[in-house]
């Protein structure tokens, strides 16, 4: 099974190298994997810096109005010849990247029934502090739980699905700003199996959390998905970019 590892971006010049870096020639020929790029129209050297690395690069060009990132990623996967769809945000990495691809592969392979896969989050070792553990240590939980109750729900640094399901479901809702993920995963269990797998390891920054607080990100996170549940809309316009 082929992946497709999808990587929306807007002015991700600091952290897209880093990103693009874990996908070795090896790498790539060992999991099948094409690396795709959807830019939201940057104005740094993020558009530059893809197109040196990734096999495909995809680039909004309407002056006229912003993309979200729930378009970037259905852009990209417009493109993907993958059987797999892997959405991993410019901030985010496995932390093994070589067991994390095997394990993806062998998972959809064994099931035709798994539509996708939601992962264990924290943040960067080097940077982590109590704060964060406390916080992903309980929000993974979460994650892990709705989905074995059948709501449906993966954390927006990784998202990993099966093309035909992504295809079946019609992919995120472009008009939304902000939990675009939920709603999305929602959708998917009722297409087929969406599991949380805690061996799937992903880490990501933590500069939206030193900017503005888990207090503030939780609160906004939990406003967006009771707006999703209930008003099948985002309660967030636009998803202020941290960089």
């Amino acid at each position: 099974m082929r992946i497709s590892v999808i990587i929306p971006t807007k002015n991700e010049e600091k952290l897209l190298g880093q990103c693009l870096a874990m996908f070795t020639p090896e790498i790539k020929n060992k999991f099948g994997l094409e690396i795709i790029v959807s830019d939201g129209a940057s104005t740094d050297a993020t558009i530059s810096i893809a197109k040196a690395s990734a096999d495909k690069v995809v680039i909004h060009e309407d002056p006229s109005r912003r993309q979200t990132i729930a378009e970037g990623r259905n852009r990209g996967a417009q493109i993907a010849s993958g059987d797999i769809l892997m959405f991993l945000n410019a901030d985010s990495r496995p932390a093994d990247i070589d067991y994390f691809l095997e394990r993806v592969r062998s998972r959809f392979s064994a099931d035709e029934s798994l539509a996708a896969l939601a992962v264990k989050v924290q943040i960067e070792p080097s940077e982590e502090k109590l704060s964060d553990k406390l916080f992903h240590g309980f929000f993974n939980q979460y994650v892990k739980w709705l989905n074995r109750f059948g709501m449906g729900m993966g954390r927006g640094e990784c998202q990993i699905i099966r093309k035909s399901a992504f295809e079946e479901s019609g992919g995120y809702n472009n008009s939304f700003a902000a939990g675009e993920d939920f709603e999305l995963y929602n959708r998917l269990h009722k297409i087929g199996k969406v599991r949380y797998d805690g061996t799937l390891l992903v880490y990501e920054s933590p500069r939206r959390y030193r900017k503005y607080g888990y207090a503030r990100v939780y609160a906004e996170w939990i406003q967006n998905g009771v707006s999703v549940l209930f008003k099948k809309c985002a309660a967030s316009d636009v998803w202020e970019e941290v960089r």
